[in-house]
């Protein structure tokens, strides 16, 4: 398979002490050697594979130097690509940069298309789709679990245990085909009913297995989408500025400080929180109040979590009372804050608005509480299982909706077994599941999905 040179800036834009732009083809090593002046006239196409070399940029045009820079060069098939390799180190900031790349364009490359590079290690054989996925998860990673997480899915975690469940099945649909075509074969046994429910029954208890982990896979790579309410000024904003530890939200004594969504990303005991605080929710005539409750009221639908924040030295007021109404039925820790105060609030009439939901007391005034209420949401979701290292959780969506149908295909096949079908019409399901698990690791795939998966990778990745 071949490809034309393409070239990049691979690190941020902006100031910075280094930038990089990254050339991955057959004429990388070419095209850098038209502008790079070495020490001596020493060209990269003579540098032995994984140097790095001092030279100059120079314009071909003018013979003029733009910039000083550190070449490093990489020949196929050893490379992230499998192609050669040629990444020139610039000095940190937007001109400069944008300088080098420009000449590398003039000069026979190709502007690189989003996650274009990372494309390629996948077509070249680098890496398979999931691995490939999993490079954006790392970039995109909020804590240590969710980079150790997506480390595992690219050293391969999750594509030995698709690959050897391909495997199993694979050798059962041979020996059916084979019972099939060659039926005067003696010496292969015949694939019975029971062989294949056994069979059958260890895939669907495998695929459960993975399943199993993907709520919380998904919470490692997206975060746990988690709403602050309650009432205005009852402690929401201080209960933000204490989780991310810095002075995010304003707070004041004054009801309906905040106006609007703010939002925080925090990791709690290994858990990334998708922190909302939200505008307090209450009728007001303000219209700019207005408009941040009626926000405050969508963000509440869309969380897996609500920290439910109730003032501790007030009585209950019928605005608590209709927010303990509105989270039933959603994940929720009821908060009682200022416990640091004179306690008027009947917990008798809290304990039965919050059902089955975690009661915790706090003064955030006092940063009292706070490590309760941490240790409480790492084991809601996790149970202690995110210090087990070397376990696989599915995080991508697009993973778990396979998943998800690779179970119910080989569900068929068992309700296929139990109904007397004969095994060759059982046998199509079962293909079916081996083709659902390939399009984890791309084995499967068409060319219009790769197109769309790797667009949402960074440009130069």
């Amino acid at each position: 398979m071949e490809f034309d040179t393409i070239a990049a800036i691979s690190t941020p834009m902006g100031e910075g002490a280094i930038s990089i732009v990254r050339l991955s083809g057959n004429d990388a090593i070419p095209i850098a050697d038209k502008i790079f002046s070495g020490v001596a006239g020493k060209k990269l196409k003579d540098a032995p594979s994984h140097t790095i070399h001092y030279g100059k940029i120079i314009d071909p045009k003018t013979a003029g130097v733009v910039e000083e820079v550190m070449a490093s060069v990489m020949k196929g098939p050893k490379t992230f690509t499998r192609e050669d390799v040629v990444e020139i180190n610039c000095h940190g900031g937007l001109v400069s940069v944008n300088r080098v790349l420009q000449l590398v364009l003039a000069n026979g490359a190709r502007l690189a298309e989003p996650g274009e590079f990372t494309k390629r290690a996948f077509l070249n054989g680098r890496i398979d789709l999931s691995q490939a996925e999993a490079v954006m998860d790392l970039i995109r990673a909020k804590t240590d679990k969710a980079v150790n997480n997506a480390i595992g899915q690219m050293e391969g975690r999750l594509s030995k245990l698709v690959k050897k469940l391909r495997q199993e099945i694979l050798e059962v649909v041979a020996h059916i085909e084979v019972n099939i075509d060659y039926p005067e074969y003696d010496d292969v046994e015949e694939m019975t009913h029971r062989m294949l429910k056994e069979k059958g029954e260890f895939i669907r208890s495998e695929l459960k297995k993975l399943l199993q982990t993907a709520h919380q896979g998904k919470i490692l790579r997206e975060g746990l989408s988690t709403a602050i309410i309650g009432r205005p000024n009852v402690g929401k904003s201080s209960l933000l500025n204490s989780l991310v530890q810095e002075n995010k939200a304003i707070v004041t004594d004054v009801p309906g400080t905040t106006r609007d969504v703010i939002e925080e990303y925090v990791n709690v005991r290994g858990v990334p929180l998708r922190l909302v605080d939200t505008a307090g929710i209450r009728e007001t005539e303000d219209i700019v109040e207005r408009i941040g409750v009626e926000r405050s009221r969508k963000v509440l639908k869309d969380a897996d979590l609500i920290l439910l924040v109730v003032n501790a030295a007030e009585p209950l007021s019928p605005e608590d009372e209709k927010l303990f109404e509105a989270v039933k039925g959603f994940d929720t820790i009821v908060i009682l804050n200022k416990s640091d105060r004179p306690q008027k609030v009947n917990l008798e009439r809290v304990r039965e608005l919050a059902g089955d939901a975690k009661m915790i007391g706090t003064s955030l005034l006092h940063d009292e509480g706070v490590d309760e209420l941490e240790n409480t949401i790492a084991s809601m979701y996790f149970e202690g299982q995110l210090e087990e290292s070397d376990m696989t959780y599915v995080s991508n969506s697009r993973h778990i909706a396979l998943l998800t149908q690779a179970l119910q295909a080989i569900e068929d096949v068992l309700n296929g077994i139990k109904m007397g079908t004969p095994i060759d019409i059982i046998q199509i399901d079962l293909t079916r599941t081996w083709e659902l698990l390939g399009e984890i690791i791309g084995d499967t795939v068409q060319e219009s999905l790769l197109n769309q998966l790797f667009s949402q990778f960074c440009l130069g990745k």
